[in-house]
């Protein structure tokens, strides 16, 4: 079954990619269509789920097929659960991927600075929705990564925040955790994981 990713974003297909493939689907990213997309559209909601919804619905009835969306980010207890949403763009939009995670990740310590070890829990969260062409939502999952904020940035694995979220048990961020690490334990990993067995075991098409 083919499966369209809305983004473009080549770490978020790799991880999609690395679940999903094995399983049997083939997953197809935005820049892979071969034919004009749509720009991203506005994203107002102010959960996860409802952007991941907007995505889906949009880019469907845009390109006639079923399509996956997420949208993720990164929560902080100490920070009321910023940067939520935000995530992306939290300290601007200006720029390339990687200058606007070097400024999203300063912004980050910077707001941390003088918060106590016991108060930096944090967590990855990542949903996903399928939706067709004529707006329905087939299937919508949640996955949840768990950790502390590390003022020092750690590895060179992963993207975005990666490198300064600490997971205490494996004493490591998840930017040092290897693809296959990350693919099992993390919020991408899990909401993909448990869309796939969805599709599987409820005998979702399109």
């Amino acid at each position: 079954m083919r499966i369209v990713i809305a983004t473009g974003n080549p770490h978020k297909v790799d991880e999609i990619r690395a679940v999903l493939e094995p399983m049997g689907f083939a997953v197809v990213s935005l820049p892979e269509l071969g034919r004009p997309v749509p720009a991203e559209p506005d994203e107002p909601g102010s959960t996860f789920e409802e952007n991941a919804r907007i995505k889906a619905r949009y880019y469907a009835a845009a390109l006639g097929e079923a399509v996956l969306a997420d949208d993720s980010g990164l929560e902080v207890d100490a920070l009321q659960g910023a940067p939520g949403v935000h995530s992306a763009y939290w300290a601007g939009t200006e720029g390339s991927r990687a200058d606007r995670d070097a400024r999203n990740n300063a912004k980050l310590v910077g707001s941390m600075r003088g918060i106590p070890p016991d108060q930096r829990r944090a967590r990855f969260v990542c949903t996903m929705c399928i939706a067709t062409p004529d707006g329905i939502v087939l299937i919508e999952t949640r996955g949840e990564f768990e950790g502390v904020i590390a003022d020092e940035p750690r590895g060179t694995n992963g993207f975005g925040y990666d490198p300064h979220l600490w997971i205490p048990e494996r004493a490591m961020t998840s930017a040092e955790l290897s693809p296959q690490e990350k693919n099992a334990t993390s919020h991408r990993g899990r909401a993909v994981r448990r869309l796939a067995y969805l599709l599987l075991h409820k005998r979702i098409s399109w």
